[in-house]
């Protein structure tokens, strides 16, 4: 990466003219925002089943109790070992926000096709707390335009993110996020869902990285990622010659 060298009063006007793009994109940001709550809201009528550690529950089971739901569809397939990293980085995020969203009326669910007994395994192994279900068996994953089918993928193209996306960019498994709401006569409405990179904005790692020196140093999407656990340590600078 290149950089260039300056005094402290150059690089404070340099900073002064980030800051009105800074200021642009919060702005921007604020926008976004107030057109993503007047989307119209669509009914959920299909009788979603998922299984979960104290057996199958329904989609209005999921809020528990609370007006909404988000639901974070994880890449893990029935067939996989393990979790998508892609996915596992994100994860690695939620437990901390669960007291914060679910004070603020709002229930996070993980869901994923693989069945439970994987979804337990690899929770146990990631140290992860949050609530997730298995849809497997449902038709949920395929519904929200996060699973294919084998004769989805032969066909050329999936439908994801809202467009046509060709074979070699998809997957029988694609991350996303979904917002649900529900009312007091218990109707359900999907609210919003949001796909690719549309989720980064909640993954602070990325956040601060953006700000550090190096920025996020990648060669492509998330190239840097990898599960927590299989990170190797960097070995200790060796100390000085006096010591």
């Amino acid at each position: 990466m290149e950089y260039s060298t300056v005094s402290r009063e150059e690089w404070l006007e340099a900073r002064k003219a980030l800051l009105q793009q800074e200021k642009e994109l919060t702005r921007q940001r604020d926008r976004v925002n107030a057109a993503r709550l007047a989307l119209p809201w669509v009914r959920v009528e299909k009788d979603y089943r998922f299984q979960t550690p104290s057996g199958e529950k329904t989609l209005a089971d999921l809020f528990d109790g609370r007006s909404q739901l988000m639901i974070n569809h994880f890449m893990f397939g029935p067939d996989w070992d393990a979790g998508c990293p892609g996915c596992s980085f994100f994860a690695d995020h939620i437990d901390g926000m669960l007291p914060h969203l679910n004070n603020h009326d709002v229930t996070f669910v993980t869901v994923s096709r693989a069945p439970l007994d994987k979804i337990d395994a690899y929770k146990r192994r990631m140290n992860w707390h949050f609530p997730w279900v298995s849809s497997f068996g449902s038709d949920f994953n395929y519904d929200f335009n996060v699973s294919f089918t084998p004769e989805q993928l032969a066909s050329g193209s999936v439908t994801y993110n809202f467009r046509e996306t060709p074979r070699e960019q998809a997957h029988d498994e694609l991350p996303g996020l979904s917002a649900f709401y529900k009312n007091d006569k218990g109707e359900i409405f999907h609210t919003y869902s949001q796909y690719a990179r549309g989720g980064e904005e909640a993954l602070g790692t990325l956040m601060i990285l953006d700000h550090a020196p190096l920025g996020r140093n990648e060669t492509g999407t998330l190239s840097f990622v990898k599960r927590k656990d299989e990170y190797v340590a960097k070995p200790a600078e060796k100390a000085g010659c006096c010591h």
